[in-house]
This record gives C-alpha cells, sequence and structure tokens, in this order.
C-alpha cells in the first residue's frame, strides 16, 4: 500500500512539475510574440528616421510648412501632402460615420434575422474588395456623376454661402478631395458598420427587455439604452476607419488629381502622401527618395498620434462611465 501511494504520489508530483514546465513555456512564447511588435515598430521607426535624414538635414522644420515640390531643383516639402490626407479622410469620416452607425443601428436592433445576416454578409464581402477595384469604379462611374450632378447642385445651392461658399467654388472636373473623400467613405463603410454592429449586438438583451417592460418603444430602447452602452466600440470602429482612410492609397491616386497644391475648393485636385509615394518613390534617388521617406515618416507619426489619441479619449469615457 505504501508503495502504491509513493507511486501515484510521484506520477502527481511529475504531472504537476510538467504543467508548470508547459506554462512557463506558453508564457514566455506569448511575451516573446508581443515583444515582436514592440521590435517590428521600433525597426520601421528606425528605417524610416535613418531614410529621412539626409531629407531632414536639408530642409529641417520647414518641410512640413513649405508647399514646394520641384524633383528638378530638389526643393520638397510636405504641407500639400498632409493637407490633402487630412482633409480627405476627415471628410470621408464627415460622411461615413453617420451612414454607417445607421446602417448597424438597423442591422443589430431592427432588421428581421434573415435580412440582417444577408445585409452583414454583403457587408462583410465589400470589406474583401481591392481597392484598384473601388478606383476603377470611381473613374467610371463616380467621376462622372460627380462632375455631371453633385458638384454642379452643390456649387448652385450652397457656392455663394458665406464662409462655407468657398469650399465649393471653382472649376469643376470630377476629380478632387470631394471625389477621394466618397471613395474613402465608401471603403471604410463595412469596417465601421461591422464592428459598430458587433458593439451593438454585444450590449446584454436584459438591457432592452427592462426598457421595453418600462413602455419604452423600439427605437427608444435602441437610443437610450443601446446606443450608450455600445459607445465606445462605436468610437473603435471610427477610429479604426480614420487609419483605413489614412493609409489608402490606389484609389484616391486614382481620383484624386494628384496636384501638390493647398486649395480651400473642395473640387479641386490635391495629392495625399501614400499616393505621392506610390508614384514617385519607384523612380526616386538621392534627396528626393529621402523626401519622399520623410513622408512616410509623417505618416507614421500622424497614424501613432490618432490612435494614441483615441486611446487616451477611450480611457477616459470609460472612467467616466465608471
Amino acid at each position: 500500500m505504501a508503495s502504491s501511494s509513493a507511486a501515484v504520489h510521484g506520477k502527481s508530483k511529475q504531472r504537476s512539475e510538467g504543467f508548470q514546465v508547459g506554462e512557463s513555456a506558453a508564457r514566455l512564447g506569448t511575451q516573446a510574440f508581443a515583444a515582436a511588435i514592440i521590435v517590428i515598430t521600433a525597426l520601421v521607426l528606425y528605417s524610416l528616421c535613418t531614410g529621412s535624414w539626409p531629407a531632414f538635414l536639408r530642409f529641417g522644420f520647414g518641410f512640413f510648412s513649405s508647399t514646394a515640390w520641384d524633383p528638378v531643383a530638389d526643393k520638397y516639402g510636405a504641407l500639400p501632402f498632409i493637407y490633402g490626407t487630412l482633409v480627405t479622410s476627415f471628410l470621408a469620416l464627415l460622411i461615413a460615420v453617420p451612414l454607417s452607425v445607421g446602417a448597424a443601428i438597423y442591422l443589430a436592433e431592427l432588421a428581421p434575422a434573415g435580412l440582417s445576416s444577408g445585409l452583414t454578409f454583403l457587408v462583410e464581402l465589400l470589406a474583401a474588395v481591392p481597392s484598384v477595384i473601388y478606383g476603377l469604379l470611381a473613374i467610371f462611374v463616380l467621376v462622372p456623376a460627380m462632375r455631371d450632378y453633385v458638384e454642379p447642385a452643390l456649387q448652385d445651392t450652397v457656392g455663394h454661402v458665406p464662409v462655407i461658399g468657398g469650399l465649393f467654388s471653382g472649376q469643376i472636373f470630377g476629380v478632387g478631395f470631394l471625389t477621394a473623400s466618397v471613395v474613402l467613405a465608401i471603403m471604410t463603410f463595412p469596417y465601421i458598420i461591422s464592428i459598430s454592429r458587433e458593439a451593438l449586438l454585444d450590449v446584454p438583451v436584459d438591457q432592452r427587455e427592462a426598457a421595453l417592460a418600462l413602455g419604452a418603444t423600439r427605437w427608444e430602447s435602441t437610443y437610450q439604452i443601446v446606443l450608450p452602452n455600445a459607445r465606445l466600440g462605436i468610437v473603435g470602429a471610427v477610429f479604426l476607419g480614420l487609419a483605413r482612410a489614412l493609409g489608402e492609397t490606389m484609389a484616391v491616386t486614382m481620383v484624386i488629381g494628384n496636384d501638390p497644391s493647398v486649395k480651400t475648393s473642395l473640387f479641386a485636385s490635391g495629392y495625399t502622401i501614400p499616393a505621392v509615394i506610390a508614384n514617385e518613390f519607384p523612380e526616386a534617388s538621392g534627396i528626393q527618395a529621402s523626401s519622399l521617406i520623410f513622408l512616410a515618416l509623417v505618416l507614421f507619426l500622424i497614424t501613432i498620434v490618432i490612435n494614441g489619441g483615441a486611446r487616451l479619449f477611450l480611457h477616459a469615457t470609460r472612467q467616466r462611465g465608471a
């Protein structure tokens, strides 16, 4: 009996030691994977900094405020590209957020189950469409529609309104900031809709039922109970859509006009950081290549700042809610 008990105790001890070894190995493995993210980010930042250093030595901080982009004279500035990137991205969000959140509310709260599933599948399918397809569709469908109908209508109705009228002035070509923003809005729809819908569905059903039991209508339950509880997820979806818009290259390149200038009119042609890098980097060399890498570093920093601000905003919102 004693020998049998000792054998059982020995096996139990070996099993416990095996579990401890496995747990330690799993912890070390996951820590290595997490550290790899930091290492990759640091390597990307280091590569961008070293590549952009010649341009920084030549232009300094004036690179950010200069509007020059002259490969012949080797004079470069980032302002037109920063301006174009920010204008198109935020205007795209201005268009996409109300439509996307409204669609997510319908899919999560109001649509029949079968219809909701079918539409959700189509939304997720749109997220998988390559950006060049959106660009081609924009050239053949959106650009003519903007040139012949949308932009003339905007110019006739609000083009003479004080303060905002300048945004809808100038010649109409169909390509420019507004068209690029519409394309970006269409491309961000699937991401914002999908994540917002999941955030709405994560709200416990008990809260909906409690609101309905107290006499609230279906819409009152959605507006007063579901939306406030899902706001963090919806805000996260919006910032994910913004990150998607900031980094988009091909579709924007095909419809923005690729003019390195700063203009207030949304009908005017412009340029974005990803577009100019895609267009010019394959043939660039010397200080031009360094300037393009400098632009990539600027876009990288803009993304970090926006995502960091989003994290701080979500944390502050969560703390107030707590």
